[in-house]
């Protein structure tokens, strides 16, 4: 496989003086600094829906789950979102895993996309994380054999009110739940590119429509992502009243995802959501750098110590041959006979002396 292409630091042109010009509203950054512990609290539920198509075929699945955790010690939010279904028949699927601050600042997002064709097969890998208050970005696109790395930096002072795939998700939520977006949301993204772009969202008011049989109440949410290169997307969300995502529709795409079961009502209180380890990227690697360690520890024993496996393999070529019912009783009849001279030994050597 061809090593990568390389990106380098990028120089002062027209695109990057863009970037700096465009910011997000003053009113996008007050509602982030808005948001209340109680109102987050609210927002902490998995759900998931179905894609649709218009003729009313299940094309995939779409999952989101909201967490309280830690990230280095550090209490934070945990999304994770998930799509699967396919393309005209070709596989494909969206992974978003985010740890956010609780007034939506990202600290560290995995993104992952990926498309199976018939010839070859395109996959997207960005991740982007803080460091001594710089947002530091790593994206990888391969397109059959060919590799393709961006490395960026922005500072964070430059990416007030900015928006990801996962923070996103979140947001549109807490605007469900106070059932009111306020005018001029305008925050700022990173576009497929690495440039800073602008995400707009809107209120599409209250309206009724059909969820899991029963016509009930939804609240709209509209976003718009802009784009340079592309034209841009627009994405109409429509919640119930806990927050749960009823209906997320693409405009112009055939494809619409749907609550297919109402979810459970629960007068559960606020409650602590224990550390999943093995979801903190951090504490994660630390695991897998541990689990290395001991694995070439035990092989060094296993080396200086060449009977163990000789025993063993004996064991085993004594049990496939005899086939007891009880191999317990048999494997302790076994190992006793290796104590037992063991012992004789050690009574030979006393006499002895």
């Amino acid at each position: 496989m061809d090593e990568g292409k390389t990106a380098g630091a990028p120089t002062v042109t027209e695109e990057s003086k863009r970037d700096e010009e465009l910011k997000a509203s003053d009113e996008a950054v007050a509602f982030m600094a808005s948001i209340e512990p109680e109102e987050l609290q609210r927002c902490v539920f998995p759900e998931s829906l179905v894609a649709m198509s218009d003729g009313g075929r299940v094309l995939g699945e779409f999952s989101v789950s909201v967490e309280f955790t830690r990230r280095v010690l550090q209490p934070c939010l945990l999304l994770h979102a998930q799509s699967h279904g396919a393309i005209d028949g070709s596989p494909c699927g969206t992974t978003v895993t985010a740890y956010l601050t609780a007034d939506l600042e990202v600290l560290e997002e995995d993104y992952h996309e990926y498309i199976k064709l018939d010839n070859h097969s395109v996959e997207k890998r960005c991740h982007m994380v803080q460091h001594d208050r710089q947002m530091m970005i790593n994206k990888c696109t391969t397109v059959g054999e060919e590799m393709t790395k961006e490395c960026v930096s922005f500072p964070m002072s430059a990416l007030r009110g900015l928006v990801t795939e996962g923070s996103s998700l979140l947001l549109m939520r807490l605007m469900a739940l106070r059932k009111k977006v306020p005018e001029n949301m305008i925050f700022i993204i990173l576009d497929q590119c690495l440039h800073i772009n602008q995400t707009t969202f809107s209120e599409l008011g209250v309206k009724r429509i059909e969820v899991c049989g029963e016509v009930m109440e939804v609240f709209g949410v509209q976003r718009m992502v802009c784009s340079v290169k592309a034209s841009s997307s627009t994405w109409q969300c429509y919640f119930l009243d806990d927050g749960h995502l009823a209906s997320r529709t693409q405009v112009g795409s055939p494809v619409t995802m749907k609550l297919l079961q109402q979810p459970a009502k629960t007068d559960k209180g606020p409650e602590k959501v224990p550390l999943v380890w093995e979801e903190d990227m951090q504490l994660h690697s630390q695991y897998l750098e541990r689990k290395d360690k001991l694995k070439a520890e035990h092989a060094s024993y296993l080396r200086e110590q060449p009977e163990i496996r000789a025993l063993l393999s004996e064991f085993m070529q004594d049990l496939l041959i005899m086939k007891p019912d009880n191999i317990y009783q048999f494997a302790r009849e076994y190992f006793l006979s290796f104590s037992s001279s063991r012992s004789s030994d050690s009574n030979l050597k006393t006499r002895s002396t």
